[in-house]
């Protein structure tokens, strides 16, 4: 197994590079069964893997929302008026972030499949704590305009790399309560940010600089600090973790190669193709179901961006201080960490996504209309109602979003690249909806809470096409078998085919 070792993995020959999920015949010893790991406890394993992986990950997601959110908070504490930007510059400084991020997160993705992820991810954060470091520093648009841009190249790889890597260690029936832990650190970055916000503002005039860049500068700083910490604190894959014993290693990577296939025509299990094909790409950009699952997405992230990004200053305009709004956004975000970590459990649970999304989708429907039908100057509550309804459905359906494609995603790197193509074109949502509040629509912002219902709509048509698509794709392939179709087709091309296999069936 080599003498070499690099941080928190075993040793393993640098030769190998990257260990994905296809390392089982390395680390165990044939011929492997699940009766060989029947002694093991499973559920043990996977709280060893959660108390070892979550915390970290939450922690570097949290930074990353937190930085590219917090211009926000630095709006309503005099960054527009300082820089003298006009409405429309401020917009454009919020778009131009997703051009970038949106156009990164596919080659990041593949970059990751070729360097060890605890590399990756702690590098590109060094990387986008600079640039947050030194927007602090600016003195007019188009030095905010460039800082937004390089923040978009820098963040791109974070949420669809960890995304993407959650799924080299948990089954698909096991994802969404992961992905929803390390999501729901968007939430309390919310809560985080609005805190930090109301506690940095008052070092305004520390050092000559505006409350506003102290935001920048200091949050830039942790991030860096915290970067540098998980360049030793993350692990790469788990037939390589230190944490897990060598029994354990070949367990979860078995329990992984397996999943999502039924047996073959003797009777054999069909594993996951993780071979590096550029067929497996083209594969990708071509399946039918990424597309349309990319108008489900947009359906929560639009709203999820209008809330992280104009959430302060909406709450400002129902008449309070900017003090008070910052605050008033913490109870919202707090209660929605907590329901998309137990929305996801009860998904897992079920085996379940799209009852979750759907419901969801309405619920934010429900919110939306209360604010776009209620006056802010005569009932100020009830529009903060609808936010609060509404943000406490966003941040349980993302997760849902996330975790049902990747479940119906066969193969390493069709699963990389699909994953990276749903959030990366999905993402232009947030260039969308950084543009949907405007100024001159305070307070009420008709035109913002009208489109966020227009790309809810869309998102709900979306989740009723992909139900009946995978349903009868389901159906056809489970109708071939009984007719005897399985016969055609060897151990090697049911694995070679993915989630397009007959023996694979959709996650509903």
């Amino acid at each position: 197994m080599g003498a070499s070792t690099e941080k928190g993995d075993r040793p393993v020959s640098q030769s190998e590079g990257p260990v994905d999920v296809e390392q089982v015949d390395r680390v165990a010893v044939p011929p492997v069964t699940p009766q060989s790991f029947a002694h093991l406890d499973e559920k043990a394993i996977l709280r060893k893997m959660d108390m070892r992986l979550i915390p970290m990950l939450a922690l570097l997601y949290l930074l990353s929302f937190l930085d590219r959110g917090n211009i926000g908070n630095a709006k309503i504490e005099g960054l527009q008026e300082n820089l003298g930007l006009t409405d429309d510059q401020y917009n454009w400084c919020l778009t131009a972030f997703f051009f970038t991020y949106a156009a990164f997160e596919v080659p990041s993705n593949l970059m990751l499949k070729k360097v060890r992820p605890s590399i990756w991810l702690p590098a590109i954060m060094v990387a986008w704590g600079i640039v947050m470091t030194l927007m602090g520093i600016v003195h007019n648009y188009a030095g905010l305009l460039t800082a937004r841009i390089f923040l978009g190249v820098t963040e791109a790889g974070l949420f669809p790399g960890v995304a993407y890597y959650l799924t080299n260690w948990y089954r698909r029936e096991e994802i969404q309560l992961r992905q929803a832990m390390f999501f729901s650190a968007a939430s309390v970055a919310g809560a985080f940010s609005g805190l930090l916000a109301f506690a940095i503002g008052k070092m305004d005039g520390v050092g000559g600089l505006h409350g506003w860049q102290w935001i920048f500068i200091l949050e830039g700083i942790a991030t860096v600090i915290v970067a540098t910490i998980a360049f030793f604190a993350l692990f790469d894959f788990p037939g390589t973790a230190s944490f897990l014993t060598e029994e354990e290693r070949a367990f979860v990577v078995y329990r992984l190669k397996y999943q999502g296939q039924s047996q073959d025509r003797n009777g054999a299990q069909v594993a996951q193709a993780d071979a590096f094909k550029w067929e497996y790409v083209k594969d990708a950009f071509l399946d039918w179901q990424i597309w349309v699952n990319i108008f489900v997405y947009w359906g929560v992230v639009c709203p999820l961006y209008g809330i992280s990004l104009f959430l302060p200053t909406i709450i400002r305009e129902l008449g309070y201080k900017s003090s008070e709004a910052q605050l008033m956004t913490v109870p919202i975000y707090i209660t929605a960490a907590i329901l998309a970590v137990v929305a996801a459990y009860f998904s897992d649970k079920v085996g379940k996504r799209s009852p979750f999304i759907v419901g969801f989708l309405l619920m934010m429907a429900v919110g939306f209309s209360m604010c776009i039908g209620t006056d802010p100057k005569e009932h100020p509550r009830v529009v903060y109602g609808g936010v609060f309804v509404a943000a406490c459905a966003i941040y349980p359906a993302f997760p849902g979003v996330i975790a049902w494609l990747s479940n119906n995603l066969s193969g390493s790197l069709k699963r990389s690249v699909g994953m990276a193509l749903q959030i990366g074109v999905g993402n232009l949502g947030g260039a969308m909806a950084s543009n949907f509040y405007r100024a001159r629509d305070a307070p009420r912002y008709r035109l913002g809470h009208g489109l966020e219902l227009g790309f809810i709509g869309g998102g709900l048509i979306a989740s009723l096409i992909l139900v009946i698509g995978y349903t009868a794709q389901n159906k056809k392939r489970a109708r071939r078998i009984e007719e005897g179709a399985l016969d055609s087709y060897s151990s090697q091309e049911l694995s070679e085919k993915g989630d397009r296999a007959i023996t694979y069936r959709y996650v509903l």
